[in-house]
Formats: structure tokens, C-alpha cells, sequence
């Protein structure tokens, strides 16, 4: 995969978001696109060695449309400033969790696990965390998962928002979950609204073919967590 490439195309996309320019320089984006997802091929291979379940995956599956939905959003900017995707072997659109690559300039990050979770289901695996709680630990506070995962704020145990440089849960309440236990020991972990793990590399962390290497042990540390929320998911699904 040629990031450069890709990070040049974005940046010019970042400063020329426009149809007239966009039309101009097609070419530019086929050959972006072309090369992104010739590493998302070599992502779902690599990922495939250690979880099965996305070996059917293909690079389409996975990958999403440069152009933006503008119907909703007060910026009317007509594409997009990142190329992602979601690697998921149920589809993009699964409740359950997946792994997904972000490629933007100066905001590029590994994620793995869900986004959002319906009610009941968020329930349910706050239940299993409950019932199951040394086997959670065991997955969200080995030493790998801190590693890539643990907040780096010493105010906090995670990070509050997607900008930090790496954090699990992007949604919490405030306060404990109603229906469970205010003094429960681990509570930090009943307030996440989704269970979603990421860290953020540098734009350099996507040149040469070493950044494969380095993926998978970003994605195999949170696995286990993912697996264990997935199994409480794939009820539902």
C-alpha cells in the first residue's frame, strides 16, 4: 500500500472539497482508492490468521463511499477527508464488533469492538461483565490491552473522547446504569455505552509493510474483549 499516495490525495481533497475539482482529478482518486484497498486486502489476510470468522470478508464488504451524506449535516462539503474500514464478519452494519482501519492526515487510528448497542443488549453485557467479572478482567486489563488501550491521562482510567491518543468506551454515562449496582467495585465498565477500543498511529505508521505486523497486535489485544461482548451480541443478531 503506497500511503503517501493516499495522504496526499486527502490532503489535496482536505483544501479542494469540491465537485468541479474532484472531476478534475479522478484519476488521482482511483489510483487512492486502488492502493487503500490493496491494503485493506492485506489487512482482512493478516487478520484472517487469527479470527477465522473474517476470511470471507472482501475488500468490498469492508470499505465504505467516498461521498458524504450531506442531507443531515450543516457542512455540505460533498466528500470525505479519510479513507476507513470495517472489518466485520457479520457486515459493516452488525451490532457486534469489528476491526476498522482510519487513514486521514494527522488522525490515523486502529479501532476494534461495537459503536452503539440498543438497550436491552448493553444490558445484557453488562450482566455477563457482572457474571463473568475475573474473565473481563483477564481482557481489559492485561498488560497489551493498557498498552495500546489505558488511558495516558493520570486524572483518569480512560480517555473521554475519540481525539484522545487512545481510550476504550466512546460513550459513558455519568452515573451507574439503572438496574445495577451503585458500589459495584468495577462500575467504570457498566457505565460504557459501547465497547469500543482504539488507538491512534502516526501517518509514517502506514509506510513499507511493517504496519501489518503492528496492526494485528494492536487488534489481537482487544480480541478477547470483543470476543467476549460478541458472544452476548450474537444472541441478538
Amino acid at each position: 500500500m503506497n500511503a503517501q499516495q493516499i495522504f496526499t490525495f486527502l490532503s489535496d481533497v482536505m483544501h479542494n472539497n469540491n465537485r468541479e475539482w474532484f472531476q478534475a482529478h479522478r484519476a488521482d482518486y482511483d489510483a487512492a482508492r486502488l492502493e487503500f484497498e490493496q491494503g485493506v486486502a492485506q489487512a482482512i489476510g493478516r487478520i484472517a490468521d487469527f479470527d477465522s470468522e473474517i476470511a470471507s470478508v472482501t475488500v468490498k464488504d469492508a470499505t465504505y463511499r467516498f461521498y458524504r451524506d450531506t442531507r443531515f449535516s450543516a457542512d455540505k462539503s460533498p466528500y470525505k477527508n479519510h479513507f476507513g474500514a470495517y472489518i466485520n464478519a457479520h457486515g459493516k452494519k452488525a451490532l457486534r464488533g469489528g476491526y476498522y482501519v482510519h487513514l486521514e492526515p494527522g488522525h490515523c487510528l486502529l479501532a476494534v469492538g461495537n459503536y452503539w448497542l440498543p438497550t436491552n443488549i448493553l444490558s445484557a453485557c453488562r450482566n455477563e461483565i457482572m457474571a463473568n467479572e475475573e474473565q473481563w478482567l483477564k481482557c481489559v486489563e492485561s498488560r497489551a490491552f493498557k498498552k495500546y488501550f489505558g488511558s495516558k491521562q493520570e486524572t483518569t482510567d480512560w480517555a473521554e473522547s475519540w481525539d484522545a491518543p487512545q481510550g476504550f468506551g466512546l460513550t459513558k454515562l455519568k452515573t451507574c446504569p439503572s438496574g445495577f449496582p451503585r458500589d459495584y467495585e468495577y462500575i467504570k465498565y457498566l457505565r460504557l455505552k459501547d465497547y469500543c477500543a482504539w488507538h491512534h498511529v502516526d501517518d509514517s505508521f502506514f509506510e513499507g509493510d511493517g504496519w501489518l505486523d503492528e496492526m494485528v497486535k494492536v487488534f489481537r489485544a482487544a480480541k478477547p474483549m470483543m470476543d467476549m461482548m460478541n458472544s452476548v451480541i450474537d444472541d441478538y443478531e
